[in-house]
């Protein structure tokens, strides 16, 4: 069994490890698995790390947040994205920057907009947002932004396909959210080769590097502010940035994470309690049955 978020499937994996105890289980920790309910629901999260006999990240530093005695059953697989080559259509009218996210408070997800309202009026930067709202609540106060902020765009929810469309047009994106467990955009970003301004959290440092010179403090609006100037006016910088960002493209080919996946399933089967003891197991499946 491969269990998607240790939190959300705590009955599943509990349920499947009492009835197949010598059978493999995977389990794949989310951000909120590592970075919330760990904390605050720790009872089924550890619950079901323990049951696990393998815990996978999509970042190296999640390790960290795991209990020392779960951290051996820990391999990091990487989120791939197919390589997008950049458009050459990039609009010169506006300098876009994308945003890509849903509206929910970890998220932070108005810091660009808000971040964009201090900026000089000859900046060209429009921050072009598309993301679900989470509730009308969020729904409102993204209108509500559109309103007050001519370089805020909102284009609701949309499907892959769009997602790509703008991370090829796009001359950067930010991403603003408290907490991460390896943003699948990022590596979209990452294959398109489009730099980052991310904020300053495990779940990018562990994607970025901790090098990384696009940082900004959680939060800090003005630090956004002025990053988004210097990669309008300072095309030394924006070129760092793309070449820092080229240096981690080898981390999120889709062949990398299909290894990856392929060697961890072949590293538990010879392992597993399954391999050891068939006979028993059989026993108990036709009792259960």
């Amino acid at each position: 069994m491969i269990a998607l978020h240790a939190w959300r499937s705590a009955e599943s994996i509990r349920d499947f490890r009492e009835r197949y105890p010598e059978r493999p289980l995977i389990v794949a920790l989310s951000g909120t698995d590592i970075y919330e309910y760990i904390d605050r629901d720790p009872a089924p999260t550890l619950h079901s790390l323990a049951c696990a006999d393998r815990l996978v990240a999509l970042q190296e530093l999640a390790r960290r947040r795991v209990p020392a005695r779960f951290r051996p059953k820990v391999r990091v697989v990487y989120q791939s994205a197919p390589r997008l080559l950049a458009s050459g259509s990039r609009a010169t009218r506006s300098f876009d920057v994308a945003v890509v996210g849903h509206l929910r408070r970890v998220k932070d997800p108005f810091r660009a907009a808000k971040a964009a309202r201090s900026l000089p009026s000859t900046s060209r930067i429009r921050i072009v947002h598309l993301g679900a709202a989470e509730t009308p609540q969020w729904t409102a106060m993204a209108k509500g932004e559109m309103k007050v902020n001519p370089r805020y765009v909102w284009r609701g929810d949309r499907p892959s396909a769009d997602v790509r469309r703008l991370l090829g047009r796009a001359h950067a994106m930010v991403l603003s959210s408290l907490s991460e467990g390896g943003a699948n955009v990022l590596s979209e970003a990452v294959a398109a080769g489009v730099p980052v301004l991310a904020s300053r959290i495990d779940g990018s440092i562990g994607l970025l590097g901790g090098n990384y010179p696009g940082y900004f403090p959680v939060g800090d609006t003005a630090a956004l502010a002025r990053l988004l100037r210097r990669i309008e006016t300072d095309p030394e910088f924006l070129a760092r940035l793309r070449r820092a960002i080229a240096r981690r493209a080898h981390l999120f080919r889709p062949a990398l994470e299909k290894a990856a996946w392929r060697k961890l399933i072949r590293e538990i089967m010879p392992t597993s309690r399954t391999a050891k003891r068939p006979r028993r197991r059989a026993q108990r499946v036709r009792r259960l049955a």
